[in-house]
């Protein structure tokens, strides 16, 4: 019985040793891996500092740079709204549009409007369902610039209809205003009733964001208006238990909603062409080539707006060069994308042996608009390329650099899509060029102007960084927590 009870004893010590042997293995596992992945908040920051940091941009005076770039994007904005004034009151005459070239700048810049448009929604909610913590910094940038990408690109439709006042009509209404329907077959309906869905879902998913910030800086007020206004902005927030639960429920399904919304709404936008007859437009590859397109644009478009407001804001310890690395492996991929979609094209086009297909793309790569299209390849599909070298890929100028000549490719993409297979058809005498008027140029750069002011209005007077969010990473990504586990 002694022999038994020791050997049994015996056994005891031996598992209890190897257990704390595995926790020492796994606790030094830790250790490496927390040296290894870099931490996404720098610097000693504490909850508080946090709240300090987060708060600061709306509570206190914007610096001298954000007010040049406001009044930069005011004076453009401006220029943009006389210029669709001017439009609206003489008609789409004004534009470079002909009998040939009937859809040309206006679609050009509505589907570029779109295409930025999904990142943000698709970052944060594809991001959330996946629990990426490097999310916490960029998502309520990204949202905001879907909102305000989306309204400039329903801008564009609207003018073109010529009486922009009548605009309702694109929706279905009842037989008290007449027996006139929309046609449910055409897919510029379609694109009325994603991108509608697209942008209530996305404003939803946005603005319950909010509330939980809304109520911090409504508890920090002191001026009478301004914890008045985020009273009613927060709509009664109280932090309790219950409210986080329903907060946590509801941003995973509007997360769910929102990402296959992200996939549809594009996808139908290249319904417009696909269904087309017109060679260069009549093709399968368009839903996914434009998906992945959209994404393309979108991520190299909230690259730029997390660079200016990491300066503009003084937030380099939240907006980290870790950041712009990750967006930028997410650039490179879709780069990549849509590198071999434009090879598929041309393949497609020569394999199918129709001639009209075969023209289309000689003509867009030797024809007179030649410049446009080695001008898209060079931006989207060569510039990227650079971000496989990790010294430009965690470089943030040149990460601001590539960002803006991917949106510069992007919208070639767009424009030499629709005027090239337009303006030479089936026949010669009908082959004419496009040019753009002032009225064009002006209305396009009022967008990005329009756009830039309310993305600089949001940055100032609600907090362009999830604050309880970032709080909720800090002990597991924070600077400072990190360095005391790596001395443990």
């Amino acid at each position: 019985m002694f022999g038994t009870k020791q050997k049994l004893e015996t056994s005891k010590n031996q598992k209890q040793v190897t257990l704390l042997d595995n926790k020492e293995l796994s606790r030094d596992h830790m250790q490496k891996e927390s040296a290894i992945r870099e931490p996404l908040i720098l610097g000693d920051k504490t909850y508080h500092q946090i709240t300090e940091d987060v708060c600061a941009p709306v509570e206190g005076k914007a610096n001298k740079y954000w007010y040049m770039v406001f009044g930069l994007s005011v004076v453009v904005a401006l220029w943009g709204l006389g210029c669709i004034t001017y439009t609206i009151g003489r008609g789409i005459g004004t534009w470079g549009l002909n009998t040939t070239v009937d859809w040309a700048w206006d679609i050009t810049n509505f589907v570029w409007w779109v295409g930025i448009g999904h990142a943000g929604t698709l970052i944060s909610a594809v991001l959330l369902l996946f629990r990426q913590k490097w999310r916490m910094a960029i998502n309520r940038s990204a949202e905001a610039m879907t909102i305000f990408a989306v309204m400039m690109a329903a801008l564009f439709p609207g003018i073109h209809m010529g009486r922009i006042w009548m605009a309702y009509w694109v929706f279905p209404l009842p037989n008290q205003f007449g027996s006139l329907w929309v046609n449910f077959n055409s897919p510029l309906l379609w694109d009325v009733f994603a991108i509608s869905t697209y942008f209530s879902v996305s404003l939803v998913f946005w603005y319950i964001g909010l509330i939980p910030d809304f109520a911090t800086i409504r508890d920090r007020a002191v001026k009478p208006v301004s914890k008045m206004a985020y009273s009613v902005l927060s709509f009664g927030w109280t932090g309790n238990a219950k409210a986080w639960i329903r907060f946590e429920e509801v941003s995973l399904v509007l997360a769910g909603l929102a990402t296959p919304l992200v996939f549809s709404v594009h996808s139908i936008v290249s319904m417009d062409f696909a269904t087309s007859v017109i060679p260069g437009w009549h093709t399968t590859i368009f839903p996914p080539y434009f998906v992945a397109g959209a994404i393309f644009s979108g991520f190299a478009m909230v690259q730029t707006l997390l660079l200016m407001v990491r300066k503009l804001l003084h937030l380099e310890n939240y907006i980290t060069v870790k950041h712009g690395e990750y967006m930028n492996i997410v650039i490179v991929i879709t780069g990549s994308i849509v590198g071999v979609a434009y090879l598929s094209e041309l393949f497609i086009s020569w394999y199918s042996g129709v001639e009209y297909e075969g023209y289309a793309f000689r003509n867009r790569a030797t024809g007179p608009y030649w410049w446009a299209y080695w001008s898209m390849m060079t931006c989207n599909v060569i510039t990227p390329q650079l971000f496989w070298f990790k010294k430009i890929r965690t470089s943030l100028v040149a990460s601001f650099i590539l960002s803006i000549f991917v949106n510069i490719g992007m919208w070639f993409e767009r424009f030499v899509i629709i005027v090239t297979s337009l303006h030479r058809d089936y026949i010669p005498s009908n082959w004419t060029m496009f040019h753009p008027t002032f009225v064009d140029i002006g209305i396009f750069i009022g967008t990005i102007g329009i756009f830039f002011t309310l993305f600089l209005l949001f940055s100032r007077f609600f907090p362009v960084l999830a604050l309880n969010e970032l709080k909720s990473i800090l002990k597991s990504s924070g600077d400072n927590y990190k360095k005391k586990e790596n001395h443990e």
